[in-house]
């Protein structure tokens, strides 16, 4: 995001970002993932917007 626009205006719904987790992470959120039959993306997306609604 361009850090002219506004927070409440995203050009797209969504961004692409890359991160770097820990093998054994990526195999356990793997695991979730196929057991829940969604991807790993949602997993990753879900776990972090409950993180941070905890967080205020």
């Amino acid at each position: 995001m361009d850090k002219n626009t506004p927070r409440s205006e995203c050009p797209d719904p969504t961004q692409s970002m890359t991160i770097e987790l820990p093998c054994a992470m990526i195999e356990r959120v793997q695991k979730l993932a196929d057991e829940k039959n969604t991807t790993l993306s949602n997993i990753l997306i879900e776990a972090l917007d409950s993180f941070l609604r905890k967080q205020g």
